[in-house]
């Protein structure tokens, strides 16, 4: 028995040790998923302490204004993507300089035009939203926006070779940097004027660290037309996929910011930003190791490669979903422990998301195998299904029952979506029924016990609009 426990134990050992070291893509998205989760967790950290000390020096109305800028920047931003990222990863001119400098070149017209497109929105936002202050703010967090567009493209290089501790070094740098300059300017102004000026500086911050610690040639302008049919062609179906991304990501606080007041507004986002965090998790080790995984090794190429990305998919699925489990059981604590008595109500908040979360986690990691195929169009036709089901959900939930309605009903859109996941997964033999049978299991466990444990908190959230 001591023999074949110590063999065991050898193997376990060699086979971490592989994972450590080797070169084949599936030990580089092991080591690229590590320091994506180290990364990322650590950066998510250093945010949450941000937003304690923030929500002490400011008022619940600011991170509702905030709030609204953010959907509105990121709203532009989606609205215009062509895929830049996704292109550079899987193309197989990815690396080559002269398609870089086309991806480059259309990156930064596009920063300057997205920053054109937050000035001429900002007075009809103001008023449709009835917040004046608006009209001058976005025009100033655009900025953001034209400082982003000259990003390196050793950013994308570095990805598509799944280099991720380089990427996750920069990233913890520049959130480090960012929080201090955000929180001394908060001190000093008091106002909402130092979220906006901060968010500016970080990308400046973020920018001269990507020339400065990334190895690589500098880009310059250049517009090859080959590269630009490239970009365009798959890009095309990414533009329509991201635009409707747009209203899965951001639609609940586009909606809400018209039924809530803007600092109930503020205290929505304060629990989704708690509660998103496994989902953020799992969705930035997705975005990094999948498309070049499932590019090398597709699981439908061999049984060994479906083996691989299984263990893969059900070690994500099992690490994220505990995450959520901690915030659907302990929601209501942590706020009360973090934050002071005026954001209480974001405890029912962080319960409710993290539940509806567990099942959208089930199919959190196949979307992925259409774009390694260079299939942007059943990409497109996944989202179109996606947005319909969760924006129609959300404007019949909160007419009917309020904010917690609006929520219940993401939690139905997410389940009925599940079939065209699985429709999408099936034509590139990426479907594991094994996973999904046991997480979605696991999530009508846990979600219907954590709300049972949390119901005085959820229930209130019923006076919330409607």
């Amino acid at each position: 028995m001591r023999d074949v426990l110590r063999s065991g134990q050898t193997l376990a050992m060699n086979v971490f040790r592989r994972a450590l070291t080797g070169k084949s893509i599936f030990a580089r998205a092991v080591r690229g998923a590590s320091w994506t989760v180290v990364g990322f967790g650590t950066m998510q950290a250093v945010r949450l302490a941000s937003n304690l000390v923030l929500t002490r020096l400011l008022f619940p109305e600011a991170f509702g204004l905030m709030a609204l800028v953010g959907v509105f920047i990121t709203g532009l931003t989606m609205l215009s993507d062509v895929g830049l990222g996704p292109s550079v990863m899987q193309n197989k001119r990815g690396d080559e300089e002269d398609f870089l400098n086309t991806a480059w070149t259309i990156q930064v017209l596009r920063g300057f035009a997205l920053w054109v497109g937050t000035c001429a929105l900002a007075l009809p936002l103001a008023y449709l939203y009835g917040e004046p202050t608006l009209a001058q703010i976005l025009p100033v967090a655009g900025l953001a926006l034209v400082v982003s567009g000259f990003n390196p493209t050793r950013l994308l290089s570095a990805n598509r070779h799944l280099l991720l501790g380089r990427i996750t070094g920069l990233e913890l740098l520049n959130q480090i940097i960012s929080l201090a300059v955000l929180v001394g300017l908060t001190w000093w102004m008091r106002s909402v004027w130092a979220l906006v000026i901060g968010g500016v500086i970080s990308s400046v911050v973020y920018l001269i660290l990507a020339n400065l610690l990334l190895p690589g040639r500098p880009n310059r302008f250049r517009w090859e037309a080959a590269a630009v049919n490239d970009l365009i062609h798959f890009g095309k179906w990414i533009f329509f996929s991201t635009a409707l991304g747009f209203l899965i990501s951001q639609g609940d606080k586009l909606i809400l910011g018209k039924y809530l007041s803007i600092d109930m507004l503020g205290i929505y986002n304060i629990g989704y930003f708690l509660a998103s965090f496994p989902l953020l998790l799992g969705g930035a080790v997705i975005t990094r190791i999948l498309i070049p995984l499932y590019r090398e090794g597709p699981p439908s190429s061999s049984p060994e490669n479906f083996r691989k990305i299984r263990w893969m998919r059900f070690a994500l699925s099992a690490g994220v979903m505990g995450m959520m489990t901690v915030m659907a059981f302990g929601g209501v604590l942590l706020i009360q422990f973090l934050y002071d008595p005026r954001y209480a109500a974001a405890g029912g908040i962080v319960v409710l998301i993290a539940c509806v979360q567990m099942f959208q986690l089930v199919g959190l990691t196949y979307d992925q195998s259409a774009l390694a195929a260079g299939d942007s169009r059943s990409y497109f036709t996944l989202f179109v299904a996606r947005a319909s089901l969760q924006i129609a959900s959300l404007l019949i939930g909160i007419e009917v029952a309020g904010l917690l309605g609006a929520l219940a009903g993401q939690g139905l859109a997410v389940i009925v979506t599940h079939i065209f996941i699985v429709w999408l997964a099936r034509r590139y033999r990426a479907w594991d029924p094994l996973h999904d049978a046991v997480f979605a299991s696991l999530a009508i466990l846990l979600s219907t016990t954590a709300l049972r444990l949390n119901w005085e908190a959820v229930v209130a959230l019923s006076t919330w609009a409607g």
